[in-house]
């Protein structure tokens, strides 16, 4: 075995294609790389025959600092992608600020300072007094520090609070991907409905074709991160476009509202394929569970559900990959929960994930704790100022107001092994509450509809609880 150093990541992707593609040792291939020129190796394979393979071969490492907590989500949301967020169980977020989306005019600029300024005094004072109730409840054992004891309950307040955080908070994220990755996202977020997202990967493509701001070895020789990629990185419009085709296509075709209301957790496994597609392809553009739009197209003829199909491709061009409603998973998760929770469950990469709009149109949760520290008027009232602020502001910017607490509906398509991984993992004790009782009805929910699978699952009910562990 032969183990190889960090190398620029067009180098890398350079010099294990070589290796997979001539007798030589990876040593001499090393060699090879020094002497000849990558960008040209890259334009050649990757770029202009679509070699995408290579891509994978060179890996990036990036950071993105006082980015809002929107964008730190729309980075993630690449199912090949390994990093971490600044974590909101363990920082005090009340004197971060916040990003104001550079679209809104003065006057819009000062109505949604003033509501998240009230949700950051609110965060504090709900934190305190949460802080101050979890103390007289949980006194310190005799066995614990007194530094480790105060963490442990600072984390606890921490995870009432959050839902008083909104999507304009600024947080970092720190990623390792692909070149191939690098570039579906610059595409993506070139063509995302939030200037600041816009901007970002804009900025992604001029850094990978600059020399890098950090460098491990000073005395080493800097070479610029991706500079072939950043030039044949374009915005994704197919993506654009067939969003906005779904959504005239829904408005002009879909029946009304069936009404009545939902679970918090519903679990489908669907029997037709194309009907499933074409419910999950109008999902996001729709304000409908994903059961009802099932149904719906279940209902369809053959040629209904290929309507919707053709207006989801019909912008698409030789170069675009088949749009992610076309993936999916044995079993559809629809998911009416806080943003807070669809925060910490997104980082799941094993399953396909598909959002409705952010209306702030669903409600919000409250904690317990709010209720039993004397906060519920403090949280109340700034939820309800947020809420109806945010819904006079300009859309789509005006969801940096969206509270964390609000809730929102998601879809998450995956396999039974996917299912049994976040159920198991995301209702320990360690965990934060909300998402603890998500992963619990999930594995309800497929006890349900598949028991001899269902009962495989070692979930951790709600109702046990240990608030001195983290």
């Amino acid at each position: 075995m032969i183990t190889v150093a960090p190398m620029p990541p067009e180098k890398s992707a350079y010099a294990l294609a070589r290796y997979s593609r001539s007798p030589d040792s990876i040593r001499e291939s090393i060699d090879w790389v020094r002497s000849h020129d990558s960008e040209r190796f890259l334009e050649s394979f990757y770029f202009q025959y679509g070699h995408a393979s290579i891509a994978d071969l060179g890996h990036t490492v990036m950071c993105f600092e006082g980015i809002s907590e929107l964008a730190a989500t729309e980075i993630e949301e690449e199912p090949l992608w390994d990093g971490q967020a600044k974590s909101s169980r363990y920082q005090d977020f009340s004197r971060s600020g916040f990003i104001t989306p550079p679209e809104f005019d003065e006057d819009a600029a000062v109505r949604y300072r003033s509501a998240a300024e009230g949700l950051l005094a609110a965060y504090s004072q709900v934190k305190d007094l949460a802080f101050a109730a979890l103390t007289e409840r949980l006194p310190r054992p005799d066995d614990m520090k007194p530094d480790a004891y105060q963490r442990n309950l600072a984390a606890r307040a921490f995870d009432v609070a959050r839902y008083l955080l909104f999507w304009g908070v600024p947080t970092n994220v720190g990623q390792v991907a692909s070149i191939r990755t690098v570039e579906k996202q610059i595409r993506r977020l070139k063509a995302a409905e939030y200037a600041e997202l816009r901007g970002l990967g804009d900025e992604i493509a001029q850094s990978c074709a600059a020399l890098p701001d950090c460098v491990w070895d000073a005395a080493a020789k800097a070479e610029a991160v991706a500079p072939t990629l950043a030039r044949h990185a374009d915005a994704d419009e197919h993506c654009v476009q067939s969003r906005e085709d779904l959504r005239l296509w829904a408005a002009q075709n879909l029946p009304a509202r069936a009404g009545g209301a939902n679970d918090r957790v519903d679990l489908i496994r669907p029997t037709n394929v194309p009907a499933d597609i074409a419910a999950t392809l109008l999902y996001p553009v729709t304000a409908r569970p994903f059961r009802e739009l099932y149904d719906l197209t279940c209902s369809w003829s053959d040629r209904q559900r290929a309507e919707v199909l053709d207006v989801a491709l019909r912008s698409r061009t030789r170069r675009d990959e088949i749009l992610g409603g076309f993936r999916g998973g044995l079993y559809a998760y629809d998911l009416t929960i806080d943003v807070g929770a669809y925060r910490d469950l997104h980082r799941h990469r094993r399953c396909q994930k598909f959002r409705q709009a952010y209306s702030g149109n669903l409600g919000f949760d409250t904690p317990a704790l709010v209720t039993e520290s004397g906060a519920t008027e403090i949280y109340t009232s700034a939820m309800n100022t947020a809420l109806a602020e945010m819904r006079r502001l300009p859309t789509p910017s005006n969801e940096y107001l969206l509270p964390f607490g609000a809730r929102s509906r998601f879809l998450f398509k995956m396999d039974f092994a996917e299912a049994e991984y976040i159920s198991r993992l995301r209702s320990g004790v360690k965990g934060h509450f909300s998402y603890r009782e998500i992963a619990w009805e999930m594995k309800v929910k497929m006890e349900q509809l598949e028991p001899e699978l269902g009962r495989l699952i070692q979930a951790t009910p709600p109702w046990i609880e240990d608030p001195l562990k983290r």
